[in-house]
């Protein structure tokens, strides 16, 4: 494969992976009450701060991938996060029936994102990105 076809997949799947989390990310922001409900529902403690840190880590995560900006360690952080994520709210070895195929559908999904964003974080980001030009002056 040329290198002209590995700068711009690169790119385009450094975009399509961040999206999800870019746009997520905003929204719980956005919506810092409704957010901290819906980690209420899971469980977990202190659901008002959990919501500013996870939406802080999504869209930074996200933007960072964009930009191809410490692509290695957002891309590690961002599978981190969506596995533990998946783990807690998409656990369809527990949800009723009725919800069982949709939520394995969502689980594995993440667990898709998941595996994409540790490629990322094992190869870097490619030439057109910000590491690039860091690491090559």
């Amino acid at each position: 494969m040329n290198e002209s076809y590995k700068t711009y997949v690169s790119v385009v799947g450094r975009v399509l992976l961040a999206l999800m989390f870019i746009l997520s990310g905003f929204g719980k922001l956005a919506d810092i009450q409704g957010t901290a409900g819906f980690i209420a529902s899971g469980g977990l403690p202190a659901p008002a701060v959990l919501a500013v840190m996870v939406g802080a880590l999504e869209l930074l995560g996200g933007i960072a991938l964009v930009l191809g900006y410490q692509v290695r360690l957002a891309g590690l952080a961002l599978a981190l996060f969506t596995v533990a994520a998946s783990t807690v709210f998409h656990a369809y070895w527990s949800a009723p029936a009725a919800q069982q195929f949709v939520t394995q559908l969502l689980f594995m999904k993440n667990m898709s994102v998941a595996g994409g964003l540790l490629l990322i974080s094992a190869l870097g980001a490619g030439p057109l990105a910000i590491d690039a030009r860091r690491s090559a002056t």
